[in-house]
Order: C-alpha cells, then sequence, then structure tokens
C-alpha cells in the first residue's frame, strides 16, 4: 500500500507496540493518541473517561486502529476494576468513533480491538464470527465495546471489529507469564486441560491488524486467532517440547479460582474460535500451530 498516515490508541502496549514499530518500517506515518497534552507532532490528546478527542489532530489520517483499555489479565476482578476494564473500553470506543464522526473527511477504516471473550465458553463447539454472544461479564462487556462505535459506522465509516485470541509474546499479555514458569521446569496444564485456547501469534496479530486495514470488503467482526486452536493440555505439551522442559506440575482449578478470583472462570473456560472471515479474505498465517506460535515467541 502507499504509504498513510494512521492514528493508533493504545501505542504503548503489547500489539500497539509491535504495531506501529511495523507501520514505521514500512514508511507509514503514525500519530498515537496519549492521555496528556501533546509534546511532539505525532502525538494527538485524548481522554477515553471524558469521552474527548483532539479532533485536529485526526485530520489526513486514512485509518484509526483502537486498540486502547485497561487489563483484563491484570488483577482480580473486584467490582471497582470490573468498572475500570468496561469504562475504558466503551467511553473510549464511542469517543474515538465520535471523534471520527465529526470528520468532515473521515478515515477510510475504523478498527477497534475486541476480543474473543465475545463468545463466553464454548466448550468443545467450534465457533466462527456467525456465532451469538455468550453468557458472563466479557461477552456483555464485548457486546457494549463493539456497540460503541456505532457513530463511525452510521457515518460511513468501514468499521472493523478485530476480535483478538491469546497473544503468544514473551513480551507481555497472558502469555509472557507462563514463559518463565515454564523455562524453570515449573510450567502445567491448568485445571484438566481440556479447556481450549484460540491463540495467535503476536507476529500474525500485526499481520491481521494491517490486513483489516488494507482489505476493502471486511467490516464488522473478524476473529484474528490461529486456524488451529488447542487444549490447555496440547498447549503444555508444546511448551515443553519447545522449551526442552519437563510439565509435571498441574494447577488444580481449586488453587486457580482461589489465586484469581472470577479471572480463573476465564483462564478455566474453553474457546475453541476458528478465523473464518480472515481465512476466506486471503490472509496467511506466518506461524499458524501452537509449536510455531511459540517458537517464534
Amino acid at each position: 500500500m502507499e504509504p498513510m498516515r494512521i492514528a493508533v490508541t493504545g501505542s504503548t502496549g503489547l500489539i500497539g507496540t509491535a504495531l506501529v514499530r511495523s507501520l514505521r518500517a514500512d514508511g507509514h506515518k503514525v500519530v498515537r493518541l496519549v492521555r496528556r497534552p501533546s509534546r511532539a507532532g505525532d502525538e494527538v490528546e485524548w481522554d477515553p473517561l471524558r469521552q474527548y478527542v483532539d479532533a485536529r489532530g485526526l485530520h489526513g489520517c486514512e485509518a484509526v486502529v483502537h486498540l486502547a483499555g485497561a487489563g483484563i489479565a491484570g488483577r482480580r476482578w473486584t467490582e471497582a476494576y470490573r468498572k475500570e476494564i468496561r469504562d475504558s473500553r466503551v467511553l473510549g470506543t464511542a469517543a474515538v468513533a465520535e471523534a471520527v464522526a465529526t470528520l468532515d473527511d473521515p478515515p477510510r477504516v475504523l478498527v477497534c480491538g475486541s476480543a474473543i471473550g465475545f463468545y463466553g465458553d464454548t466448550g468443545d463447539r467450534a465457533v466462527d464470527e456467525h456465532a451469538r454472544p455468550g453468557d458472563g461479564f466479557l461477552p456483555s462487556l464485548c457486546v457494549e465495546w463493539e456497540e460503541a462505535a456505532q457513530a463511525a459506522e452510521e457515518a460511513g465509516v468501514r468499521t472493523v471489529f478485530a476480535r483478538t485470541g491469546l497473544v503468544v509474546s514473551r513480551a507481555g499479555g497472558a502469555w509472557a507469564r507462563l514463559f518463565p514458569l515454564f523455562r524453570a521446569g515449573l510450567g502445567g496444564r491448568l485445571g484438566g486441560g481440556h479447556q481450549y485456547w484460540s491463540f495467535i501469534a503476536l507476529h500474525d496479530e500485526v499481520a491481521a491488524l494491517r490486513h483489516l486495514i488494507d482489505t476493502e470488503t471486511l467490516e464488522g467482526p473478524v476473529n484474528l486467532t490461529a486456524p488451529e486452536p488447542v487444549t490447555n493440555r496440547e498447549v503444555t505439551a508444546a511448551m515443553g517440547r519447545v522449551l526442552r522442559r519437563p510439565t509435571p506440575f498441574p494447577v488444580p482449578a481449586v488453587a486457580l479460582r482461589a489465586a484469581l478470583g472470577d479471572l480463573a472462570e476465564d483462564v478455566l473456560g474453553s474457546q475453541r474460535v476458528l478465523p473464518t472471515r480472515l481465512s476466506e479474505s486471503g490472509f496467511t498465517f506466518a506461524f499458524p500451530t501452537v509449536d510455531e506460535a511459540i517458537r517464534a515467541a
């Protein structure tokens, strides 16, 4: 693609950092939305909780990628933190969508981060973008999160919801916590190990986001997961193979619930999610299997 001006929220997070680096390496001009007064020409001030965006900084942007939000796995889900998670995503998305909608010359595409948490616990049933939302906190959050982009959709901006799975990276996210444990020989399956994990290598996550920007036929929900979801038992075996470490220490479900509270249900829950729309649009995964994704990380 010809070099573009692209705005990114969440540019200091795991995915945002990698995306900005990739875009700039290919000559695109990236402007980052920051939660303070801008200090440089590549910064735009915004405040998601006040639903404020300095829309002047978005002029000339052909794409906006919205990835910001409080971490899902960073803390116990107290009522206060549930509210923080929700507000950071729902209010932040509404602010970006409304700012985009006010522009005389809006961007061609708004890519909004979302999550496969939309589907809830699917057990061993494979689901894709045609599935309905599940039950519980994460599914209801994802529904509100995506609905908050309505202003951009009504303004005629192609809007894509990137429903991301578990990103395999040593640099951050849930998987980053696994690498030290497995390297120390302390890794093992979580609970019964039968729950499906729908993963994606960080490299493929960034490539998929760029594919969403570039592919004009894609809008609405798109699952960003590798084509072969695996069980936690299979993840454990793959970590042992790649890192050449034993995996003798299963973590009982009761211990996870004691340590993580409500978050444990997300860890123990099963999500067998397929990237149907991504694959049908011609995207090619560089690291489609869990072994390849772990080696890449």
